[in-house]
């Protein structure tokens, strides 16, 4: 023991071990992917941090410089406590972005929720976990401590040895295949945390936050994908000419405009895509009304026809989408900007604000703005919140947006969750009577928490659930989603008795997954949400399996239309584009309508991806086809990695400038 006090090990390597601490409580509670090589090179970053902390605080006389480390420590466990406890409520990791774009605002709102976890058993042990380094060098460290001041050289030596240390982790990142890709091509901020770490993903996204907003594609023009061949029957009839259909492009002069670095990127770009062709489909709801509706953490996996009849009603006989998933991107706005704009939020929750002022050309707001359509945009939460209060403003709808606190307190009544069915009662009159109409809908009342002593709609409809064989956390989520049930049963019955039927489309779809139902959980460690889904969730992509309505009830006589090709919240506008026959360009959208001939393709921030082949998990870059003796040409995997690279590079470039006001004016 005496020779071990005589031989101290570096102040700088006891830093690092407290910051290699955070990482590894932080990694245990939200990831279940392999700690090797991830591990490693949140070693090589911490041994950097440690050694930027011994040079911060080296400054200064010793008891000046202890107070400097004590705080550092303690900042670090508050930093890296307060992103553990947005995981479990979020299911996600704030970006700087969403952080300095409205996250107080939502962390206030579930402020009681917060607390509870803060303040439960799992929680308490983290809060320790968090403040224990801080604790023991106030306990030690002000004792034992020297802290004594370096000169200039020793000074140089250990930023030198830090700089080192960095670039190590970097070259080790770099001999990897797949991790680099995370590092240059496939940055994602949720990925970066999970495979680098907290304190390695946050400058990581400080420099993707402040560079200029300039893209680089991966390929351009991105390759055409290798399709295995089907064997084709020789017709033992003359063959009936097909329907020639005219690509869904727009007479549009790329050279003619003048823009930003980011702008002509994104037209060379999207002039180098293959537009998808009109289709039988093309314009058969042409005229119809819309109600679109973002239903919060809704799950297909509740629709049953005794149960959920209206619900079963609408999913089965309208257009049914059986491989559908809904990207869990950046929480509820997240999922709205996925459906309102058909891309990815690659901003987090920024991405959204950043539409404001911006030309919004392809909503359906502003698409059926144009022809005439009345417009509405409604929900029955606090208008201000997430700030939709200024950007539902800007999504086209001809009489803005309505909130509680802009007019839904007159309907809505003011508990947690708030009734979705009050907000349809009330607001129908206001755009029944009208020619056409075009209305949106964001939901709350399938929100968290999922309990019968604290969720107004679970309490609301528990005796309805009695009889369910789930446990009470899935059943009171089962109880707050009766609600939706019970607003859409009386919006048909509204349209039924108003003749109006026939003549609207009802489109509905998810925010996200239900990730309130597993406060503890992560993709492998989900077991409400397993039990929902009746399997055991391994992926996000499993995770984000879901269900997307479209209805009309012109369809209901009609046999059942299947897309049983992957779809997502990416499809939905430009499908609904060509279903209402207007004027759009398919190389506009990273999505496409699922009608054409367009390649199906789902993909996520994390570059995961699914085709009809299969599906690329991409943290272990790995591809798993769905049949096991599937032929697979050369080259599929990486010519599909190289257009998922591409058009999550157009959704960032999109999201960076006002593109489509480059393209089409100023808005309006």
């Amino acid at each position: 023991f005496q020779k071990l006090k005589e031989k101290k090990p570096p102040v700088y390597l006891l830093f690092a071990l407290a910051f290699l601490f955070f990482e590894a409580v932080l990694r245990q509670a939200s990831s279940n992917t392999p700690w090797l090589p991830a591990i490693a090179f949140m070693a090589f970053f911490s041994l950097t941090y440690g050694l930027l902390l011994y040079l911060l605080s080296s400054f200064g006389p010793p008891w000046f410089n202890r107070t400097v480390r004590f705080v550092l420590l303690l900042a670090t466990g508050v930093l890296f406590g307060v992103n553990y406890f947005i995981f479990r409520q979020f299911k996600v990791f704030y970006d700087i972005n969403t952080v300095l774009t409205g996250a107080g605002g939502v962390a206030a709102h579930f402020q009681e929720n917060i607390m509870r976890q803060i303040f439960s058993a799992n929680g308490m042990i983290h809060v320790i976990a968090f403040l224990l380094p801080s604790l023991l060098y106030a306990m030690i460290g002000f004792r034992h401590d020297e802290a004594k001041p370096t000169d200039l050289s020793r000074k140089l030596f250990t930023l030198s040895l830090a700089v080192s240390f960095l670039l190590a982790g970097l070259l080790l990142i770099a001999t990897d295949n797949i991790y680099k890709r995370v590092l240059h091509t496939e940055y994602d901020f949720q990925t970066a945390v999970a495979d680098f770490g907290l304190m390695a993903a946050l400058p990581m996204d400080l420099l993707n936050s402040s560079a200029p907003d300039t893209v680089t594609f991966t390929a351009t023009p991105t390759p055409e994908p290798v399709q295995v061949p089907e064997e084709t029957a020789v017709p033992e009839e003359t063959p009936v000419p097909e329907t020639v259909y005219a690509d869904n492009v727009m007479d549009i002069d790329f050279d003619g405009r003048q823009g930003n670095a980011t702008d002509e990127a994104l037209d060379t770009y999207v002039q180098m895509q293959k537009p998808s062709k009109q289709n039988e489909m093309t314009g058969i709801f042409k005229g119809k009304n819309l109600i679109m509706i973002t239903a919060e953490a809704f799950s297909g996996y509740i629709i049953d026809p005794v149960k959920t009849p209206t619900l079963y009603r609408l999913a089965n006989n309208g257009i049914q989408f059986t491989d559908y998933y809904q990207q869990a991107s950046a929480g509820t706005t997240g999922g709205e900007y996925q459906i309102l704009f058909g891309n990815l939020p690659t901003s987090g929750g920024s991405s959204v604000p950043k539409m404001i002022g911006r030309n919004n050309y392809f909503t359906m707001g502003s698409q059926l703005n144009r022809l005439g359509y009345e417009g509405w945009a409604f929900h029955n939460n606090s208008a201000d919140f997430y700030d939709r209060i200024h950007t539902h403003q800007h999504l086209g709808y001809s009489h803005g947006f309505m909130g509680y606190g802009t007019g839904m307190e007159e309907f809505v009544t003011w508990q947690w969750p708030q009734s979705d069915k009050e907000m349809f009662t009330g607001t129908f009159p206001m755009y029944c009577d009208e020619d056409r109409f075009n209305v949106y809908y964001m939901t709350v009342s399938g929100h968290n928490d999922y309990t019968f002593y604290g969720n107004a709609m679970s309490e609301k409809h528990k005796e309805e659930t009695e009889d369910l064989p789930y446990s009470e956390t899935v059943r009171a989520y089962y109880a707050c989603n009766y609600e939706l049930e019970e607003a859409l049963t009386w919006l048909i019955g509204a349209l039924a008795e108003k003749g109006l039927l026939d003549d609207t489309v009802i489109c509905l779809a998810p925010d996200h997954f239900p990730y309130g139902l597993d406060r503890e959980g992560y993709v492998g460690n989900l077991p409400y949400t397993d039990e929902l889904y009746r399997f055991h969730i391994t992926t996000t992509m499993e995770r984000d399996t879901n269900r997307w309505i479209l209805w009309c009830g012109a369809l209901e006589d009609e046999e059942p239309i299947i897309v049983d090709a992957p779809t997502s919240s990416l499809d939905i506008l430009p499908t609904l584009s060509n279903l209402f026959g207007l004027e759009w360009d398919s190389r506009l959208f990273p999505g496409r309508d699922v009608f054409s001939d367009a390649m199906p393709l789902v993909f996520n921030m994390n570059y995961d991806w699914r085709t009809e082949l299969g599906t690329y998990v991409a943290y272990s870059g790995t591809f798993y086809p769905d049949e096991e003796d599937a032929e697979i040409p050369d080259g599929y995997v990486d010519a599909i990695r190289d257009i998922v690279a591409d058009k999550i590079t157009f959704c960032k470039g999109y999201n960076n400038t006002d593109y489509f006001g480059h393209l089409f004016g100023d808005s309006e």
